[in-house]
């Protein structure tokens, strides 16, 4: 069953877990399995005068819609490329006196496009809207008097010329949506900034230990010429070699948990028990609990109390950030890891969450060298967890070689940014912006590395004489949110 793009995969029914997707020829890590526009998508509430509501992407200035005063845009392009989506809810948002929340609005761009091309399946689509999971069922009675007043939102919002649907149909939309909702981020893939939905993505099962990533492609409009602009799209790519016949799988949630904890997270959020190899042998959870080994090896009493204490620390840690207080979260981390140091092992996931933020937070303080031996060491523990082609570890790599480029550890810094290179080609492509910064940082650090080992006297010279002139670059302020999770849940 292929159908528009869609020729290397087919839906079948996977066994325990319903409909899944596999491969029909064989893939290579980096290949492209097939890219998705998206069915229909919305800026966060939060965010809708920040980014574009056609490309996604974080502008300076956006231009308003001059009608509803409330979609932005960067340009004309995207305004009118806009404009099939945008009409009927352009009009909707003016009635109504006010935009209502990201799913009501999501919820009401799906149907307007069910009523302009039917519920069948949309060209492209393996799957067509009316066969996506809800998951309605299963609620919880406190969900399920959510979904009911979102339902009264909806049905406010909803212009009474425009096909009427009824509320058990409009219940299973926005089911789907909050179980399928794909999390979309902003050009650079650091922020999440909306949610969509994408019909084939939604038929890719959860691994834990997955052979395919997806990366938001925000597509480029600035060509001159409209034949060679690129659409947004989701990208499924394959991490390693995939054989014709092998089930395609993604991770919902992020790797650096305990199997317990992701299968919770699995449970609570997608409604189902995750069965994967990893979670059923418990792999690499000896190395996320590692303790020091040796003579003096801790008690489990012991153990027990630094992880106690390093969880309450992390509870501090966000509170002092939400506030901007960044020195009171060096101080912190810098406390606590005192306590882990004799205690837990080099790949424990609470003393890397703790170097994680210190070389974060030591970096935006301009504290580089500090913030580089916290890096170094996170780098080497994630090295032991992740998949070699993670794109969470690809980007954990890149800061730790940006961070040593930036305290002057030339050698280093250039290491770490080709090897994040070597990651990010594979999870993000070659044309995506993160992975153009990093080439450009790649021949900026070769081009140092050969004029220090040419002369090294010179090379900090030229240096500091370069740091004189020009303020080295701030990083960016810490965020308090992981990196953008795959599917979007409403909190």
């Amino acid at each position: 069953m292929t159908k528009g793009g869609m020729e290397s995969v087919e839906v079948f029914t996977s066994e325990g877990k319903g409909r899944g997707l596999k491969a029909r020829k064989e893939f290579l890590p980096g290949d492209v399995i097939f890219a998705e526009p998206a069915y229909a998508a919305v800026v966060f509430d939060s965010l809708t005068h920040l980014i574009c509501h056609t490309c996604f992407k974080r502008q300076e200035r956006l231009h308003r819609c001059g009608q509803c005063k409330f979609a932005y845009y960067c340009d004309r392009t995207c305004q009118r490329a806009a404009w099939v989506n945008h009409k009927n809810e352009c009009s909707a948002i003016k009635k109504h006196g006010k935009a209502p929340t990201e799913n009501i609005r999501l919820a009401a761009r799906i149907m307007w496009k069910i009523e302009r091309e039917g519920s069948g399946l949309a060209e492209g689509c393996l799957v067509s809207i009316d066969d996506l999971q809800n998951h309605v069922d299963t609620l919880s009675e406190e969900e399920k008097k959510e979904l009911r007043a979102d339902v009264e939102s909806f049905l406010e919002f909803w212009p009474p010329q425009n096909q009427q649907f009824g509320m058990q149909y409009i219940s299973h939309v926005l089911g789907v949506i909050n179980c399928n909702g794909f999390t979309l981020s902003d050009q650079r893939g650091l922020q999440a900034v909306g949610v969509g939905i994408f019909p084939n993505l939604c038929q890719a099962n959860h691994d834990c230990w997955p052979n395919c990533t997806v990366i938001f492609n925000n597509g480029n409009h600035e060509a001159v010429r409209s034949m060679f602009h690129t659409q947004m799209r989701i990208e499924l790519r394959a991490l390693s070699k995939i054989s014709p016949g092998d089930e395609l799988t993604v991770s919902y949630v992020d790797f650096l948990n305990l199997s317990e904890e992701r299968r919770k997270q699995l449970k609570k959020q997608y409604y189902f028990d995750c069965a994967c190899e990893h979670c059923k042998k418990q792999i690499k959870d000896d190395l996320m609990l590692a303790v020091k080994e040796g003579e003096g090896k801790p008690s489990a009493e012991t153990v027990k109390e630094v992880i106690q204490f390093s969880k309450d620390t992390l509870e501090k840690i966000n509170k002092a950030r939400m506030e901007g207080l960044y020195h009171e979260v060096v101080k912190l981390c810098r406390e606590c890891l005192k306590k882990q140091e004799p205690v837990l092992g080099d790949t424990n996931i609470y003393l890397l969450r703790i170097l994680s933020i210190a070389s974060e937070v030591l970096s935006y303080l301009q504290m580089f060298e500090e913030a580089a031996d916290y890096a170094k060491r996170m780098v080497d523990g994630y090295l032991k967890i992740y998949h070699p082609n993670n794109a969470q570890l690809g980007m954990a790599v890149m800061r730790a070689g940006v961070t040593h480029w930036h305290a002057g550890l030339i050698e280093a810094g250039h290491g770490l940014i080709c090897k994040a290179y070597a990651i990010l080609l594979i999870t993000h492509g070659p044309s995506h912006p993160i992975t153009k910064d990093l080439e450009v940082m790649r021949v900026q650090t070769e081009m140092e590395l050969r004029m220090f080992q040419q002369n090294e006297f010179m090379y900090y010279k030229m240096r500091e004489a370069a740091l004189k002139n020009q303020k080295i670059q701030v990083m960016p302020e810490p965020s308090n949110e992981t990196s953008p999770s795959l599917f979007h849940k409403k909190e």
